[in-house]
């Protein structure tokens, strides 16, 4: 196949680059705001995109954020690319920080608060809604009675108050990437278009003295 490593990758492997890929967050990051900046697209449409990607590193569905920023940047007109990409702004360094800020809010807002010491801990809650989707899905070829209980405390103290209070944090924090990023998209875009000018003038000038000459 024309796509496949030619050294292949053990799950463990796998699971130490997402954490830390080679180089670095830091080589990471320089290499997604590269092809970012590069996109053959309008500063604002990419703008958008990036507004798209960051928002939805805020949202709790973690597993499909690509497609929840596909489609906020379809929404948009943004580009998709850019939206893509700018869903790395959520990696295990930021992880954390945006879990907290987001749940924090949302039971603010609510009014509730996080039943830590009732019933289970953030991650025992996540686990607990995992045991009781993979224990109903047996039960619906058992005759199993089904149990939600897990699921239901997951939804009610985890998922929603992260949904609510992730969207104005994450709409914050989307806008300033999206007026950063404009405005260094704009720079770079227009130093671009300059040398690129200054480069088919200097090859202008040299045929044009060719010429002269011949």
């Amino acid at each position: 196949m024309v796509f496949k490593r030619r050294d292949p990758r053990s799950l463990l492997r796998a699971t130490g680059e997402f954490l830390w890929p080679r180089g670095g967050w830091g080589r990471a990051y320089l290499y997604i705001k590269h092809r970012i900046r590069r996109l053959p697209d309008s500063p604002e449409r990419i703008a958008r995109g990036i507004w798209a990607g960051v928002f939805t590193t805020f949202t709790p569905f973690y597993t499909v954020h690509f497609l929840v920023a596909f489609l906020i940047a379809r929404s948009m007109r943004a580009n998709i690319l850019a939206a893509l990409m700018a869903t790395f702004f959520g990696n295990p360094l930021t992880y954390v920080p945006i879990g907290v800020v987001s749940l924090k809010t949302g039971h603010f807002l609510l009014g509730t608060e996080f039943d830590e010491g009732t019933h289970r801990s953030f991650l025992g809650k996540f686990i607990d809604a995992g045991d009781d989707l993979k224990s109903n899905f047996i039960a619906l070829f058992t005759g199993k009675d089904p149990d939600w209980h897990g699921l239901e405390v997951f939804f009610r103290e985890v998922f929603h108050p992260y949904l609510v209070g992730g969207l104005i944090p994450g709409a914050i924090t989307a806008t300033i990437f999206y007026y950063i990023s404009l405005t260094f998209i704009r720079a770079y875009q227009k130093r671009r278009r300059k040398r690129i000018k200054a480069k088919f003038e200097a090859i202008r000038k040299k045929a044009a003295q060719e010429t002269d000459t011949g």
